[in-house]
């Protein structure tokens, strides 16, 4: 087995109990509202209408969408009760999940019911049995297998869905499949699809044992199954259970560059005696709320964004009073200390294929401009988004023929590939070079400095031993050597994983 496999399959018991956890949690909950929901509604038509259009209604929002929206309105909940709640990692997806979950437990569960023999339920009134009598001993037995499809249904919905939880902070299988699209390591992103669909086949097949069971009236069954998969989810879960003194978590947004630099930071701390969890792929707005409140506990941010999308800032400073800004705002709104910047910048750059830059005399952004009708313009997923934009469109008067946005993975081979004509790349980025792109002035001063900084959580701020073992990562790292570790992890030949990556520059920095 090569190292890739290896480094991969490493990271699976961990994550898979945090996704059995999600899961399980999700689909539990899930049925503890649908199960008393279908008895009513069974009982009363228009309860039925009402719900079965709600949890139908839910089904057609996106996996994802649905775990975006959980964050802004937990922070407003967390804000209302004067704090308390977070926003981040467990609790946004489990909500998100149990919604998910609700239309085929529901549904089914009122099929079952309404579907009893009325000859039957005549019996059993005929018997003198009372409302509780007769749900428990006539409907429910005769409905629990078309309940049980419907359990089947949600258990593997649930299971696929909760790869999504990476976004919101909660570790599960996902975290392989979104690392390995943003570095093209397919072997995570085989890793994860395969284990992710594993647990649910395996899921699948004992709750049809358990259905077979009930259908067929062998407890036997039944048990076995409900034995299996009590004995599954206390082997999964068993890693959780394992406690841990001075876990550090930190915190990487969704590209190569800050998986590496998050290993860089957490092997500083492990060397320190501090045992270190990754969050990756999160968002820009959430890994800040997530250090604020505590949940993560150092990362890696950029001074620009923290400018416009934290300070809502849109006036331009010089470097290092940015910086001063930026230390003393996060300090008084949030308890967030600013450690230091990293010594390198990563700003967005316009970049163009040369053979465009030649054909079209494309030096600047004016320039940009002046020929933006006829191109195609490529960004990630957030910059059409994001303050940044608006400020460029500000300066300079832009309209694109067509907007495309795109996982930073495939941003630079769709410009190399000619799909798209201009991307917006990080300055960092070793592609750039490798493809002998062209990236356009910013003439205007339209963009904000990007400098790398690092930050800290509130409590972590005054630990010293924590800032001791992460000061010297500060003003060490070259912008050369940052795009020879960013290039390492993205091309296809010869590929290093994150780790090996920062391993590699963590060498640079004592030369």
């Amino acid at each position: 087995m090569n190292d890739a496999w290896q480094q991969a399959l490493a990271r699976v018991p961990e994550l898979l109990a945090a996704h059995v956890q999600l899961s399980f949690s999700a689909l539990l909950l899930a049925m503890v509202i649908c199960l008393p929901l279908a008895i009513w509604a069974v009982r009363s038509p228009k309860i039925a209408g009402i719900a079965l259009g709600v949890a139908s209604l839910i089904q057609t929002i996106p996996g994802l969408a649905l775990l975006a929206l959980f964050y802004p309105l937990l922070l407003g909940v967390s804000a209302l009760v004067g704090g308390g709640i977070s926003a981040f990692g467990f609790l946004p997806a489990l909500l998100a999940l149990t919604l998910y979950a609700l239309l085929p437990i529901l549904r089914n569960a009122v099929t079952g019911l309404s579907g009893v023999d009325p000859a039957v339920r005549e019996a059993a009134d005929g018997l003198g049995m009372t409302a509780w009598q007769k749900l428990q001993l006539v409907e429910a037995p005769l409905a629990a297998p078309t309940i049980m499809a419907g359990i089947r249904t949600a258990a593997v919905w649930t299971i696929g869905a909760a790869t999504l939880s990476t976004t919101v902070g909660q570790p599960s299988l996902g975290d392989l499949i979104f690392a390995g699209l943003q570095t093209q390591n397919w072997t995570l992103v085989l890793t994860g699809c395969l284990f992710s669909a594993a647990l649910a086949i395996a899921v699948d097949l004992l709750l049809g044992l358990i259905e077979r069971g009930i259908r067929e009236r062998r407890r036997m069954l039944t048990g076995i199954g409900m034995a299996l998969i009590a004995a599954g989810l206390l082997t999964a879960t068993l890693p959780l259970l394992i406690a841990r003194d001075n876990i550090v978590v930190i915190g990487a947004k969704g590209f190569s560059e800050q998986f590496i630099l998050a290993r860089l930071i957490g092997s500083r701390l492990e060397k320190a005696g501090y045992s270190v969890r990754y969050r990756d792929g999160l968002g820009s707005a959430v890994v800040y709320q997530a250090l604020s409140a505590g949940d993560v506990d150092v990362y890696v941010d950029y001074s620009g964004t923290i400018w416009t999308n934290q300070m809502q800032r849109t006036d331009m400073l010089p470097k290092a009073a940015m910086l001063d800004a930026i230390t003393r705002w996060t300090s008084a709104s949030h308890g967030v200390k600013m450690l230091g910047a990293l010594g390198f910048e990563n700003t967005y750059a316009f970049a163009v294929r040369p053979e465009d830059a030649r054909a079209k005399s494309l030096r600047t952004l004016d320039d940009l401009a002046r020929v933006s009708s006829d191109f195609n313009f490529g960004t990630d997923v957030e910059f059409l988004e994001r303050p940044e934009w608006r400020m460029v469109q500000a300066a300079y008067p832009m309209r694109f023929k067509d907007a495309r946005s795109f996982n930073p993975t495939f941003m630079y081979p769709a410009l190399a590939s000619g799909e798209v004509d201009v991307i917006s790349a990080f300055s960092s980025d070793g592609r750039i070079a490798a493809n002998g792109f062209v990236i356009l002035e910013d003439n205007k001063g339209a963009v904000p400095s990007y400098e790398a900084i690092m930050l800290l959580a509130p409590d972590r701020g005054s630990d010293d031993k924590f800032v001791a073992a992460l000061n010297p990562l500060i003003g060490a790292i070259t912008v050369e050597n940052m795009r020879k570790a960013n290039y390492m992890v993205d091309r296809e030949d010869d590929k290093k994983t994150p780790r090996q990556t920062a391993l590699w520059l963590n060498d640079k920095l004592r030369e």
